[in-house]
């Protein structure tokens, strides 16, 4: 915490002297930290000043790097200006490997000092008087980008960003929704148009957004194929959404012609590249005549060789998908759809494995840097 000083004048030396006193008190429970800085006494007992401030702690990057460049620092609490913004206080906020990314440097668009963090779920404690109190959740490509994230106590997001959170999740479930879900309904529903009784087939369906992307297939009511290096676990929501599983590993015409098998030698009227890069040569072999493939990331390599002669013959789409293009208020209204699915029990949110606090931040984004497979979140 940095020490608020004053100058204020002995009235017996007629000297300026310099005096700080800093006492934090909880305001509240779920509400603010409240900051009271009383400086300089008189000799008589008196306070010759008194000023309050209101303070939060997030965690913050001023340079890029590694996780040991976060630190927990002391913030001015947001404030709602003329009902047009809201304050969330945060109960739950998931670390995603874009923001383990974005922290190293290896993402677009992303102005220092910042407090990272897209996920997020809490309690609206200023704005608008019909959303004060109620519980929401949220993301965006904006977020922990070009405006504060989500990995602090409190985060000001615009008025029309507000999204009611499902009622069936907990705050920390809610949290590891928004990346996955949102790019996942990006790639299969608006780009691909994915529909009933076509197949899907879901490379790295193992992981966040391929696991989020399985059950939107399934809920679609298209046959699900996953495909990943590793099975997804039993008791796993990819586990339940996928009607059939191809390892990854071989060369790709071999995962191509295995996915060919499954679906009576047509091959996958949609192939959704969760992976990307050295993945995108069997995902291509993967693909029915006219398939849409999607690609949403780029892992190893950033080029793929494609034989355009059979790239035309194929009639195959390629459709890239990026949800840093959605700022909060459009990632809100993604979500808003996707509520229903969950209050249902249609989705369910992925697994999570680790939980640290803020002031353990540092940590939460090691364990991801280290492989933690499942969920990581914080919850200030």
């Amino acid at each position: 915490m940095t020490p608020v000083k004053s100058l204020v004048r002995n009235p017996v030396t007629q000297r300026h002297h310099t005096f700080t006193v800093i006492v934090r008190i909880p305001h509240g429970i779920g509400r603010r930290h409240r900051l009271l800085i009383c400086i300089a006494p008189h000799p008589d007992g008196q306070l010759s000043k008194f000023t309050e401030r209101l303070m939060m702690r997030a965690l913050r990057f001023s340079r890029f790097g590694g996780p040991d460049v976060l630190h927990v620092t002391d913030l001015p609490d947001p404030v709602a200006r003329h009902h047009c913004e809201a304050v969330i206080a945060v109960k739950s906020a998931s670390v995603n490997p874009s923001d383990l990314k974005n922290v190293a440097g290896r993402m677009e668009g992303t102005s220092l000092p910042r407090t990272p963090g897209r996920d997020f779920s809490g309690v609206v404690v200023d704005g608008p008087p019909d959303w004060v109190n109620a519980e929401v959740w949220g993301t965006g490509g904006d977020v922990g980008f070009s405006r504060d994230g989500s990995h602090a106590e409190f985060l000001a997001i615009p008025a029309t960003a507000l999204a009611r959170k499902p009622e069936r999740l907990s705050f920390e479930e809610a949290s590891v929704v928004g990346v996955n879900f949102v790019v996942g309904w990006l790639g299969t529903v608006e780009a691909a148009r994915l529909t009933a009784w076509e197949s899907l087939a879901v490379f790295g369906v193992s992981g966040g957004v391929g696991g989020a992307v399985a059950q939107i297939g399934r809920a679609l009511g298209a046959r699900v194929i996953g495909v990943d290096r590793v099975r997804p676990a039993d008791d796993t929501p990819a586990a339940s959404a996928i009607d059939a599983f191809v390892p990854l590993g071989g060369d790709p015409p071999d995962v191509g012609a295995q996915i060919k098998r499954l679906t009576t030698g047509k091959g996958a009227d949609v192939v959704y590249d969760a992976v990307g890069g050295v993945t995108t040569p069997a995902a291509l072999a993967s693909l029915a005549h006219r398939g849409r493939l999607v690609v949403i990331s780029s892992v190893g390599t950033r080029t793929a060789e494609i034989d355009l002669i059979d790239f035309y013959h194929n009639e195959t789409q390629i459709l890239g998908c990026d949800s840093r293009r959605l700022d909060v208020t459009q990632s809100g209204a993604r979500l808003n759809l996707l509520r229903p699915f969950f209050d249902q029990g249609r989705f369910r949110p992925l697994p999570i494995t680790g939980r640290y606090g803020l002031e353990n931040g540092r940590d939460a984004y090691a364990a991801l840097a280290n492989g933690t497979r499942g969920r990581v979140v914080m919850c200030p």
